[in-house]
């Protein structure tokens, strides 16, 4: 069944500057606890996926929110509270299992691609709670956290569309998959409710740890005649931002810009001229709270309310998905501001639902 947990919106203005990600691996991590009430031994972990902990997204924001647990309960990294790094596929079910031999009595799955290994090990560790991130797992050990992203990516199809001077956007995808379609298609239909004579170009590059095909993409919708490029790709939309500062360096009065993703990437924008005036190319980003999610989670299991064999959704409603807050909304006009507020009026009041698919 689906339950709901609704997220105080000082949560989110709290969590605006996020904390850098720190290193961690493979063989880090020691803990204590497996019991479902809370105590001081109370411990959780995480599985990144490739893209790993410093991807500037999905994966740091996760262990942003585990680090924020961890520091406000006094647990020290690599006992109360840590991670493992996965360079393959192939690590995601060794990692997930490491953790729990070492009695962690949380361990999240970061990203749909772990989904088989949670499914594999859950059933091995039963006494043990896991939580998938992104996807959706059927076992009563198990707590599958989901996101409304196409909601939020059609708020910035909206911010692109009415801000797009070219009328040309582009679309760059990780891995195409039913959850990256989520976001390209949300985005589409923002677009195209402001400004039906757009055209969105979509690619995607295959990887979530590609920088470098990531770049190369967006040279070529670049050089199109994109003005505006929404990545979701994780650690391969650095090679976006990388090739949109590139070009600014180039042609300082070029307008060009990136839409960021899971987190506030504003700071990925930073950029400096020949002559050493500073710029940011980023237009917005679709704030997805992967860190308040698992910080909620984690709160709610040490207090012995582990939500086993249910789906949580968070979206606009629970405050959780939205677009990037003062002061990065620098670069948008106060019209794109007003249209962002009136069309997530519209989604939360039942008038528009925007599609997945």
């Amino acid at each position: 069944m689906k339950k709901k947990f609704g997220l105080a919106l000082s949560l989110i203005l709290a969590a605006g500057t996020l904390l850098a990600g720190c290193g961690g691996g493979q063989n880090e991590g020691a803990g204590e606890g497996g019991g479902e009430a809370a105590d001081d031994n109370f411990s959780v972990a995480m599985v990144t996926d490739v893209g790993g902990v410093d991807d500037k997204s999905f994966n740091q924001s996760a262990w942003e929110g585990l680090k924020a647990y961890g520091e406000e309960n006094n647990l020290e990294k690599g006992k109360g509270f840590d991670y493992l790094q996965s360079q393959s596929d192939a690590d995601y079910a060794t990692n997930l299992n490491t953790l729990a031999r070492k009695d962690y009595d949380l361990i999240y799955g970061i990203g749909y691609k772990l989904q088989g290994a949670i499914e594999e090990i859950a059933q091995q560790q039963k006494d043990v709670h896991f939580a998938i991130v992104d996807s959706v797992v059927d076992q009563p050990n198990v707590a599958s956290i989901t996101f409304k992203e196409h909601q939020g990516s059609f708020l910035v199809g909206v911010v692109a569309g009415l801000t797009t001077k070219t009328n040309k956007v582009g679309f760059v995808g990780g891995i195409e998959s039913d959850l990256i379609k989520k976001f390209e298609v949300g985005f589409v239909e923002g677009v195209k409710a402001v400004n039906p004579e757009a055209k969105v170009d979509i690619q995607y590059a295959g990887a979530f740890d590609a920088a470098d095909k990531g770049k190369a993409i967006a040279s070529s919708m670049y050089g199109a005649g994109a003005d505006i490029i929404y990545h979701a790709a994780g650690g391969t939309g650095n090679g976006v931002f990388s090739e949109a500062i590139d070009l600014k360096v180039e042609n300082p009065d070029r307008e060009i810009w990136v839409i960021g993703v899971d987190k506030d990437q504003y700071e990925e924008g930073n950029g400096k001229t020949k002559d050493g005036k500073e710029f940011n190319i980023t237009l917005t980003s679709m704030v997805k709270r992967v860190d308040v999610a698992v910080k909620d989670l984690a709160e709610k299991a040490a207090a012995g309310d582990f939500p086993g064999g249910e789906v949580i959704e968070y979206g606009i409603e629970e405050e959780a998905i939205g677009i990037a807050p003062a002061p990065h909304d620098e670069h948008l006009s106060d019209e794109v501001k007003a249209k962002v507020k009136e069309y997530q009026e519209k989604i939360l009041n039942g008038e528009i639902e925007v599609p997945t698919k």
